[in-house]
Parts: C-alpha cells; structure tokens; sequence
C-alpha cells in the first residue's frame, strides 16, 4: 500500500523532473513534457497546473502552421531560482548594471569581442578539417557550453538547430549574448552562418544556415 507521504513524495519528483525538463528544453508542449518525464499526458497536466499555481511555470499559444495554435509551457523567473545554479539573476543584475554605466554601442562591441576571443579559442582546433568534421566539432564546443546541437546536410548548405540554449532566459532581456555562439559558429567553421529561426522571435529553436557557395565542399 501507498502511504499519503510516499505519494506526495513521488508527485514532487516528478514536478521536478517536468520543470528541469522545461530548464534543459527551455518550452514544451504537454504531449513533449510526457514523452520526456515518461508518464501520461493527463498527469503531466495535473502537475503543470500545480505548478502554474505557485507561480513555476507560465504558458503561452504559439500557431505553427493550419489548425489550432498550440500551448507552450516554460519556468518563470521564480521556476529558474528553484535550481542550485543562480548564475541566471546575478548575471541579469550585471548586465542591467553594465547597460546602465555604458553607452550601445560600447556595450554591443564588448559583446562581440568577447564573442570572438571565445571563438578564437577554439579556432586552432578546426584547421584542416573538412567542413562536416568542424561541424561535429562545432556540436562538441556548444555541448561544452551547455547547448543541445545537432546539424544536417540540406541542398542549399547545412542546417545548425540549436534545441536547447543556456542564454535562453538571460537572451530574453539582453539579445545581445545571442552573437556568442553565431560568432563561434561562423570562426570555427571559417564561413558565416547565416540566423533563420530564433527562440527569442518565437520560434522552437534557434537554426542557423551555412549555404554551399561557402564552403569549399558541395
């Protein structure tokens, strides 16, 4: 027999691995939230609204396509400061600090120096790769970074999708940390890429494309 306390032990669990699962993926759907957790999606809502009561987790519709719009859910400010890592409020707090003593433009080219001196970092690492070779490298660095990347090869070029992205609540305030990883992609691969999708204009993932007439490789 189930005790009340290991039931209410098991549905906290469970709550947590939803919201880190929101964490890791940044929005989902509930049928996403399922598969990922691996229970039903009526539990899964039974828990989300649990968590959209104590203020965990908020949701939004988002329309992909003909039918009805879908609804996406993701942690709020409050659902981030759950985790150990508070990293996310104190790097907020410095950039607010840093726009405030800055003028634009000083504060975009500090950003992209900083993107740069971090890409060169891994630049060395590239050199007399073929192009898929610095993309299975590039998928190496941004998972070293805390990215979920995966690539494909298409007919105009390759297609980089960025799944989950650790700049994803901070890029909601700041945009600017988003030229980090374009710039790393771009010197790793010695070509541009070019940015098509963006979770921060809505999309579910940011995908960035290297187009052939790039590369020395068709």
């Amino acid at each position: 027999m189930v005790t009340k306390q290991a039931h209410d032990d098991l549905n906290v669990t469970t709550r947590q691995r939803v919201m880190r699962t929101l964490l890791v993926r940044q929005r989902c759907t509930i049928n996403e939230l399922a598969e990922a957790v691996d229970i039903n999606p009526i539990s899964v809502r039974h828990h989300i609204n649990k968590l959209e009561a104590d203020g965990l987790v908020t949701s939004e519709e988002e329309r992909h396509g003909v039918g009805r719009p879908r609804r996406l859910y993701s942690l709020t400010e409050l659902g981030i400061e759950r985790f150990p890592s508070r990293y996310v409020r104190l790097t907020l707090r410095l950039l607010q600090q840093l726009k405030g003593s800055m003028p634009d433009n000083m504060v975009r080219n500090l950003f992209e120096q900083m993107a740069q001196d971090m890409a060169s970092d891994y630049q060395a690492e590239a050199e007399g790769l073929s192009i898929e070779e610095k993309l299975d490298l590039v998928a190496a660095l941004l998972s070293q970074e805390g990215f979920t990347v995966e690539w494909e090869k298409q007919e105009q070029g390759y297609a980089i999708r960025e799944i989950s992205c650790p700049y994803y609540h901070i890029g909601q305030t700041h945009p600017e940390v988003c030229s980090v990883d374009q710039a790393l992609i771009s010197t790793v691969l010695s070509v541009p890429a070019q940015k098509v999708q963006c979770v921060l204009n809505g999309d579910s993932l940011c995908t960035y494309i290297v187009h052939h007439n790039h590369t020395t490789e068709n």
